[in-house]
Order: structure tokens, then C-alpha cells, then sequence
């Protein structure tokens, strides 16, 4: 999962974006609001952190115009100030959810854990297709009640995958939200990881979960071979 974090404090946006990377996701960063439509233009985000106070363009404004525009990618705001007419601003203007700061690192994830789940709404972190079950708040995985072991990119790959299940996604759509910017492997590399996920997921087994469709993409479905 992709996530664009909008904070002008240096040290505060390199910090998040040094935790998100270790906790699985891509993460790309900026400092100004006008950076933030221009981020936003460039790529598809599955959630963005945007503090209120940053130069050029408010995270109030960014978030209005975004909302104008139709877009409708889920937005946690990060602010100082925390009087109940700041966060129903906030909120009214388009913001899913609202973190004070200082804030728990481990709140903040646990709060991006919602904002990342289908719009349909998912009551539980759990992802579950067939006998393949994942488990985003311990990041586990297993198939037919048996562990699988991922590294973090597998899994991210997976994850998208499951939240997309029985949706075809190329390989843009896929290297758009599991890498970030600082990623330079090619499109093969959206190959080899697939590979990866088939061998440890699919290899000897009737029920296969990983398919290829020529010239569109891969796709995530329950079939038996």
C-alpha cells in the first residue's frame, strides 16, 4: 500500500516515513502543499497524511480542493491544535480521520490500518479469499490454517491483491501502489515478486490463487488448475 505523508516538520517527515517503510508500506513524502497537488497528480495513493500548517498551500486548502476535484482518497490529518472547532473544521472539510500531535506512532498505524480498508468497510484486519487468510495487524498470512512466510514487499503485494480480489490489476496499477518514487527495479521486478508469491503460495496445491491475464495484468481469484 501507497501512502503520501504532507509535513513540514523535517525531522517529524522523515521520522514517519523511516516507521511506515519498517511497518511494510511505500511511502513517498513532501513539505509544502503545493508539493502535495503535485504528488498527487503524479501518482494513485491509498491514504494520505497531511498536517494542516505546512508554507505555501494549507493542508485545509489541499484537502478542499482535492475534495472539489472528486477525489476521494482517504485523508488523515496531522495537527497541533486540537480545539473542537479545528477538528469539525477538519473534518467538514473532507478529512476521514484527525491525529493531534504529539501522537503513539502505533495509534497512527492503527488508525492508517482502518483508512486502508475496502470501502465497503471491513469489520475485522483480517483479508480472507477462499483458504488464503491475511492478517494485516500481525502481518501474517496463511493458507488452509498454515503459516506462510512473506517478506514485507510480498506482502504488500498480496495485500493489494486480496483487497482487489477477482480485479484484474496491470502492472502499473500494481507498482503504483506497492512501490514508492525511490523505486527504479523495472517492470519485471512486478514479475519476479508474483513468482515469488506463486511459489509460496500456489506450488503443488489444485487451488491456485495467482493468475496471469495476458496482456492485461494478474489477478487474485480462487480456480482450480
Amino acid at each position: 500500500m501507497r501512502i503520501l505523508v504532507a509535513e513540514d516538520e523535517r525531522d517529524l517527515n522523515q521520522l514517519l516515513k523511516r516507521r511506515l517503510k519498517e511497518a511494510g508500506y511505500s511511502v513517498d513524502t513532501c513539505f509544502d502543499g503545493e508539493e502535495v497537488e503535485d504528488y498527487l497528480l503524479g501518482a494513485e495513493y491509498d491514504v494520505v497524511v497531511l498536517d494542516i500548517m505546512m508554507p505555501k498551500k494549507s493542508g485545509l486548502q489541499v484537502l478542499q480542493e482535492l475534495r472539489r476535484q472528486g477525489n476521494t482518497v482517504p485523508v488523515l490529518l496531522l495537527t497541533a491544535r486540537d480545539s473542537i472547532e479545528d477538528r469539525v473544521a477538519g473534518l467538514d472539510a473532507g478529512a476521514d480521520d484527525y491525529l493531534i500531535k504529539p501522537f503513539a506512532f502505533e495509534e497512527l498505524l492503527a488508525r492508517l490500518r482502518v483508512l486502508l480498508r475496502k470501502p465497503q468497510g471491513e469489520k475485522t484486519s483480517v483479508l480472507q479469499v477462499g483458504e488464503l487468510e491475511l492478517r494485516q495487524d500481525t502481518r501474517q498470512v496463511f493458507r488452509a490454517g498454515e503459516e506462510v512466510r512473506l517478506s514485507s514487499k510480498e506482502f504488500s503485494l498480496l495485500r493489494y491483491m486480496m483487497q482487489n480480489a477477482g480485479i484484474v490489476l496491470s502492472r502499473d496499477k500494481l507498482e503504483q501502489h506497492v512501490w514508492d518514487y525511490d523505486f527504479s527495479g523495472g517492470s519485471n521486478v512486478i514479475d519476479v515478486y508474483i513468482r515469488y508469491l506463486r511459489k509460496k503460495l500456489d506450488e503443488g496445491r489444485p487451488v491456485k490463487y495467482i493468475h496471469t491475464v495476458r496482456g492485461h495484468g494478474y489477478v487474485l481469484r480462487e480456480e482450480r488448475a
